[in-house]
């Protein structure tokens, strides 16, 4: 395969070839020593106080992270690994583990205050031990779980936790860090690579085929930088058991999955990104969690993560337990989860799963499933006051850390100002737009014209909400085919499709969101088990296709008018939105900052149309800066000159126009 890619004939394709290559030397590592970045750091006495004690029980305390969990600690003059657990219905609670062969009598925690802390310092135990809490209910049954609160974990499919220590990585990336709090993200541009690092690329040293994340990032960056992506979503990032939930399912929310190394291997990756101006989303998921017995799930014998009704503590379409976000410890949980990525790993933003799921009472669940709540209708109130205040002290504290809500619903004011009866989102997932948009590139071009407003129609809401336009994993899964798959037409055809597809989507207001691989037409749907087909940029029509997307990437980032003003009318204006017997689009984006503006002409189907007409803005000239049609991008080519003259007379209620012959499926972008 190694050598296959190094026959593909772009520059893009070989570099993703040179990024397969192998490091096949014998003996190498799978996860890269640190170099000098990592010195030691003193280490001080953790220890609970009353005052942890009452914040946590008030829901306040954000450094809880610091406290429970396990953490070196020096007690007496000895060094060793103090451990924190909340389990307020425990009888008694032992720390077993590796450094003392499991044995179960040999630890016991005591408990500290009324809210159910245990604690225990244990001389001697260093980093990357493994341990789990044996929790003993009244009844006398043994639980054996995994630590809520560890930094790390054993590799699936073990379930222990894992001792590690955070500190003494240097970090380099102070110059983003600071300018990251200066921004206006809402005026910056937002383009987004969604990523499942598991199954990008596959090592080829065998099992199961995972790059360190160090490994990892170096590969990476090289892509991100010249396909142009401004940020990278990263999923499956906290520690869950399955493959095949894709980290949907978490049982450990403070530890980076070990399947591609340590937490330090992590903060690596994130290093790397941001001192070559990238930044780093991670998938957040407090919606649900994972009911593996040595979760979070009954935790000590009892519902204290989880409500004990099922008719709120269970999502019966999933197998899941819900959060009890009416308990404090709970939210605090939660909200200082959100901190820990920031202030311990730099992330600059959380795109939450399933918002609309905890919204709603009544959520995937028939009548008799679920309970109403105090004044009887299906809104979870809790949930709500969840993310007012989870956005309030995140957003509060780091003004250039974005919060982003998959809300597939019309919940109004997801994305508002902190403090408000709003929820508080920096961002929202259009899902409206993403539906409207996939079901009308795959009708047969024909029957374009009887669904031309399902284009149109996102616009006429678009200042309701800050925007980020999604072609997600969800899109690409479960026999729904990949974008360039849903085109209609033969293979040729498709790829003209999706050539336009996302010319409409970088054109319109919002931000940008795109799925690994869609970039360059991946044709199978993603499975997690294998990597991306990189084979394919051996073909004209993949190789073309990556590299008009990269394009694309290029002007939208170089205009301000792009992305300065997405959520009014003040930057983004039609010219003609009813040409539906043509199935064309025309419109134009513009900004108060830059004067230079950026046109776009859209022709959603295979028919030319000869001195074809369009009422422009101004006099002036128009200068073609993309043409989807070009060979270099795998189309039959045109003959739309590059520069174009506006002339006198009036068309779509404009004073004066251009002509040119309108190619079949063309997307022309013009600045004047």
């Amino acid at each position: 395969m190694t050598a296959k890619r190094k026959k593909a004939k772009t520059g893009m394709a070989k570099a993703a070839a040179q990024m397969a290559a192998a490091v096949s030397e014998s003996g190498r590592a799978r996860a890269a020593k640190p170099k000098k970045e990592e010195k030691p750091q003193e280490e001080q006495r953790v220890f609970i106080s009353q005052d942890d004690c009452y914040l946590f029980g008030q829901g306040t305390h954000y450094d809880i992270y610091k406290k429970l969990g396990a953490h070196p600690s020096i007690e007496n003059g000895i060094e060793g690994m103090f451990f924190a657990v909340w389990a307020p219905n425990a009888a008694a609670v032992h720390v077993i583990g590796s450094f003392n062969g499991w044995n179960e009598d040999q630890y016991a925690m005591e408990k500290i205050g009324e809210i159910g802390i245990w604690t225990c310092f244990i001389p001697g135990v260093g980093e990357n031990e493994l341990y789990k809490y044996l929790i003993y209910t009244p009844e006398g049954k043994k639980l054996y779980k995994a630590d809520p609160y560890a930094n790390a974990a054993e590799l699936r499919p073990g379930t222990a936790s894992r001792t590690t220590n955070l500190s003494g990585y240097q970090w380099g990336d102070s110059k983003w860090v600071e300018a990251r709090e200066k921004k206006n993200v809402f005026k910056e541009p937002l383009a987004i690579y969604e990523c499942h690092i598991g199954s990008w690329m596959k090592h080829p040293d065998g099992g199961d085929g995972f790059y360190n994340y160090r490994e990892f990032a170096d590969r990476l960056v090289a892509y991100l930088k010249e396909m142009k992506f401004t940020h990278i979503e990263l999923m499956g990032i906290l520690e869950h058991p399955f493959d095949g939930s894709w980290g949907y399912q978490v049982t450990g929310y403070y530890a980076p999955t070990s399947r591609y190394g340590s937490p330090k291997d992590f903060m690596y990756l994130i290093d790397t990104l941001h001192r070559n101006n990238i930044g780093v989303i991670l998938d957040w998921v407090p919606a649900h969690f994972c009911p593996d017995e040595h979760g979070l799930a009954c935790f000590d014998g009892k519902c204290i993560y989880e409500d004990p009704d099922p008719r709120r503590g269970e999502h019966p379409d999933w197998g899941t337990k819900i959060f009890n976000l009416a308990k404090p410890e709970v939210k605090n949980f939660l909200i200082a989860n959100v901190l820990y990525w920031i202030r311990e790993f730099h992330v600059d933003g959380i795109r939450v799963d399933a918002v609309a799921s905890m919204l709603y009472l009544d959520y995937g669940k028939r009548e008799g499933e679920w309970l109403p709540n105090k004044y009887g209708d299906n809104k979870n109130l809790d949930a709500i006051v969840f993310f007012q205040h989870m956005n309030s002290v995140v957003r509060g504290s780091y003004p250039g850390f974005m919060t982003i809500a998959e809300e597939s619903t019309a919940w109004p004011k997801v994305t508002s100002e902190i403090g408000t009866d709003g929820l508080g989102f920096t961002f929202k997932w259009n899902m409206g737009w993403m539906h409207d948009f996939c079901e009308y590139m795959k009708l047969d071009p024909i029957m374009r014209s009887g669904s031309h407003y399902s284009m149109t129609f996102a616009m006429s809401y678009n200042s309701s909400e800050k925007y980020i336009l999604p072609l997600s994993h969800d899109e690409v899964v479960h026999l729904k085919c990949s974008m360039v798959e849903k085109m209609p037409g033969y293979p040729v055809d498709k790829y003209a499709n999706l050539r336009l597809a996302y010319t409409f989507m970088m054109g319109h207001s919002g931000k940008k969101l795109l799925f690994m691989g869609q970039e360059f037409g991946q044709e199978r749907e993603w499975s997690e088990a294998r990597e991306l087909d990189w084979f394919l940029l051996q073909n004209e029509l993949n190789a073309g296709m990556q590299k008009y997307y990269a394009e694309l990437l290029k002007i939208y980032r170089k205009y301000p008018c792009m992305y300065e003003i997405d959520d009014s009318w003040d930057g983004f204006e039609w010219i003609n939105a009813d040409d539906k017997s043509r199935s064309i689009y025309s419109f134009f984006r513009k900004c108060g900052s830059d004067d230079r503006r950026i046109l776009f002409i859209l022709n959603m189907t295979p028919v030319e149309y000869k001195d074809y007409r369009l009422g422009v803005p101004a006099m002036g000239s128009y200068k073609v800066l993309l043409n989807s049609t070009d060979p270099e991008f795998g189309g039959a080519g045109s003959n739309v000159p590059k520069v174009l003259k506006a002339r006198k007379g009036d068309c779509d209620y404009k004073p004066q126009y251009i002509a040119f012959d309108m190619p079949a499926y063309g997307g022309l972008v013009m600045e004047f």
